[in-house]
């Protein structure tokens, strides 16, 4: 495997970043993997950085908004893992998308995978290892016969108007037992 292609941030500086200087060190993150992408496709246009997406996910590039989302919640989180890992994966989705046949490519397909490993040094991983409690709360219960589930304040909201779900294992309708108590309430 290759070394890691950009430079390992220093956890210690990122630990005492204020939210205006960790929103910079992450568009600096960016320009740094903008400008090793731009050594194998020159007209690669820069990304916007917008720190807007909520939910598990930490990373989106966003072809349509021309740029790349990012999590602040799981950003704080796991400032350095992130920086390290979703970064360059999410400007790997960008490179790859602006090739001549990228928006054709697989999302996880052998293109990214090639620039995951080739280009920026990692091992392609589709999936993040972050704990996403505190980006994507889950308070409300449902059950079925085989298990709990945890709903989304969303996903409570559109069962509430009508919507019925159904348990991927048993098939059974999904009923509403309350809302979880967290350990801050034990």
């Amino acid at each position: 495997m290759n070394r890691a292609a950009l430079p390992h941030p220093d956890p210690e500086t990122l630990a005492s970043l204020a939210d205006s200087d960790l929103a910079r060190a992450l568009e600096e993150r960016v320009a740094a993997a903008w400008g090793l992408c731009r050594e194998v496709h020159p007209h690669l246009p820069m990304p916007r950085v917008w720190l807007d997406l909520r939910g598990r996910s930490a990373g989106q590039a966003h072809f349509g908004r021309g740029g790349l989302r990012f999590n602040p919640v799981l950003y704080a989180e796991n400032r350095v893992d992130f920086l390290v890992e979703v970064v360059p994966h999410e400007m790997a989705h960008w490179l790859v998308h602006h090739l001549e046949d990228g928006p054709q490519a697989r999302p996880h397909g052998r293109e990214w995978q090639t620039v995951m490993r080739r280009l920026f040094g990692l091992e392609p991983r589709t999936t993040h290892r972050f704990d996403t409690g505190r980006a994507s709360p889950a308070p409300h219960r449902y059950v079925c016969g085989c298990r709990e589930h945890d709903f989304t304040p969303r996903r409570h909201a559109l069962a509430r108007q009508g919507r019925r779900y159904r348990c991927r294992h048993c098939a059974q309708t999904l009923v509403y037992r309350g809302q979880k108590v967290s350990e801050k309430q034990k």
